[in-house]
C-alpha cells in the first residue's frame, strides 16, 4: 500500500504554476528591456555568449527539483507488512442525498458540499467502526461497501455529486432498503444508518422502510440539510451560475427542508433527528448516541509496517538543484564554435 506520511505538504505543489507564471513574467520583462537596449541582431553581436537554452534549462531543473523536494518532504511510504488485528465497533452506513435540491445554497457553500465536509470530519472521529456509503436520488446505489478503510472512504467522498445518479428524485425508502441489504447480519453487533437529506421524499414510503429496518435491528438516524424557509436551486454551466431551476409554469423552484418527514423517519427507525447548520452538521450528536450501542468484534487486515521512500526524491531534488546552479547562462568555449544553420 502506498501513502504519504505528511500528505498536507503536497499543497506545496501549488507553487509550481506560480513559479511558471513568475518565470514567464520575468522573461517578458527581460525581453522588453533587451529590445530597448538593442535590436535582436545587434544584441547577438554584442553578447554572443548569451544562451536562451541554458537560461530556460536552469529554470526547468529548478522546477522539477522543487516538485521532487515537496514530494520527498511529504515522505512517500510503502506498506510492507500486513497483520490481522481484532477490532470492536458497529456497522455504520451513511446514505447521502444527491438530488438536484441538494445544490440549494441555504447552507454554505451548498447542502451537498456541507454534508461532504461534515462526513470528512466524522471520519476523523471514527475509531474502529466499519463504514459504508450509499448515494441516492431517484434510485439508490452503493458508493462504498462496508469497510474499515477510511482512506478509501475519503477518496469516494470526493467523487460524490448530483450527476452520479442518472435518475433524479428523492427515494429515501430505496436508500433504506439498499442499506438493509448491505449489512452483514452474521457478525452480530449494532447496525446504524444515517440518512443525510433535505427530506423532500417523492418516490416511496420511507417511514415504512424505516420501520422494517428497525425490525432487523438497524437504527435509522436522519440529518436535515437546509432550512424550512428553503432556497432556490441554482443552475450551473461550465462552473458559472446561469440562473435557477423553474417549474413548467416558469416559476422559480424553492426547495425547503422537510423536518416533519425526517423526524417521522428517525422515530420509526428508533434513532434521532438532527438539523444541520453551518456551524454543526449534526454527526457529532449522532456519534455520541451511537457510542452506547453494543459493539461486535471482527478481524481486519491492516498495514502495520511502512518503509520510507523520501530519500530517493530528496536525493534527486538536490542533484537537480546542483545542476541548476552549475549551468552557466553563457556559452562555453566549445559551444561558441558551433554555428548551426549558417548560410
Amino acid at each position: 500500500m502506498f501513502r504519504f506520511e505528511h500528505s498536507y505538504i503536497l499543497w506545496g505543489l501549488l507553487l509550481v504554476p506560480i513559479f511558471l507564471l513568475l518565470f514567464a513574467a520575468i522573461k517578458n520583462w527581460r525581453k522588453k528591456s533587451r529590445e530597448k537596449f538593442a535590436e535582436n541582431d545587434l544584441f547577438i553581436q554584442l553578447m554572443p555568449d548569451y544562451s536562451k537554452v541554458r537560461y530556460n534549462a536552469k529554470f526547468v531543473f529548478f522546477l522539477v527539483g522543487f516538485g521532487l523536494m515537496v514530494i520527498g518532504i511529504a515522505n512517500p511510504q510503502i506498506g510492507t507488512k500486513i497483520e490481522e488485528i481484532k477490532r470492536e465497533g458497529i456497522d455504520l452506513i451513511v446514505a447521502v442525498d444527491v438530488s438536484n435540491s441538494m445544490k440549494a445554497e441555504d447552507l454554505s457553500p451548498n447542502r451537498l458540499e456541507r454534508a461532504k465536509r461534515a462526513m470528512l470530519q466524522m471520519l476523523e472521529e471514527l475509531k474502529s467502526d466499519r463504514l459504508g456509503i450509499i448515494v441516492f436520488a431517484g434510485q439508490a446505489y452503493t458508493q462504498l461497501p462496508i469497510t474499515t478503510d477510511y482512506s478509501a472512504a475519503k477518496l469516494f467522498l470526493t467523487t460524490i455529486d448530483t450527476d452520479i445518479v442518472p435518475t433524479q428524485g428523492t427515494a429515501i425508502g430505496a436508500a433504506i432498503d439498499l442499506a438493509m441489504e448491505s449489512f452483514d447480519y452474521e457478525t452480530g453487533g449494532s447496525k446504524a444508518l444515517i440518512i443525510v437529506t433535505d427530506g423532500e421524499n417523492h418516490e416511496d414510503d420511507a417511514i415504512k422502510a424505516a420501520e422494517n429496518a428497525r425490525e432487523k435491528g438497524i437504527q435509522v438516524y436522519t440529518i436535515g440539510m437546509g432550512s424550512p424557509n428553503g432556497a432556490p436551486i441554482p443552475l450551473f454551466r461550465r462552473g458559472k451560475n446561469t440562473g435557477y431551476r423553474q417549474d413548467s409554469e416558469g416559476n422559480t423552484i424553492v426547495s425547503s427542508l422537510n423536518e416533519n418527514m425526517l423526524r417521522d423517519i428517525s422515530s420509526s427507525g428508533g434513532g434521532i433527528y438532527v438539523r444541520a447548520t453551518n456551524a454543526n452538521a449534526g454527526f457529532g450528536v449522532i456519534l455520541d448516541d451511537l457510542s452506547g450501542l453494543e459493539k461486535s468484534e471482527f478481524e481486519s487486515q491492516v498495514y502495520t509496517d511502512y518503509e520510507d521512500r523520501f530519500q530517493f526524491f530528496i536525493g534527486a531534488a538536490l542533484v537537480l538543484f546542483l545542476i541548476s546552479m552549475l549551468i552557466p547562462e553563457k556559452k562555453g568555449k566549445w559551444s561558441k564554435n558551433i554555428t548551426l544553420f549558417k548560410a
